[in-house]
């Protein structure tokens, strides 16, 4: 829930609702709340219109949506997750 907390900070500090950003990303009111709350992952395109909006490094911002998918797909797994995310790390280096 990285993206979703790091929106909820610049959409408090700006404030701004979020219905206006819903209207933005032309999604509806509570398919952004989902977003979030990180009951719902937002789309590539959403992040980088929501880091535009926010002025925000869009990298920065894609990074934070991106190791919410890693997180997702490494929960319930504790145990192999460090080492199962060196091994990714490695074949990254490679590509």
């Amino acid at each position: 829930m990285l993206f979703g907390k790091k929106i909820r900070e610049l959409r408090d500090e700006n404030g701004v609702l979020q219905r206006q950003l819903a209207a933005l990303l032309e999604i509806d009111t509570p398919m952004f709340s989902k977003i979030e709350r990180g009951d719902r992952r937002a789309k590539r395109e959403q992040v980088i219109k929501l880091a535009e909006y926010f002025h925000q490094d869009e990298n920065g911002m894609l990074t934070l949506w991106l190791a919410d998918k890693v997180l997702d797909a490494v929960d319930g797994e504790q145990e192999l997750s460090s080492q199962a995310i060196e091994v990714a790390q490695e074949q990254i280096k490679e590509l």
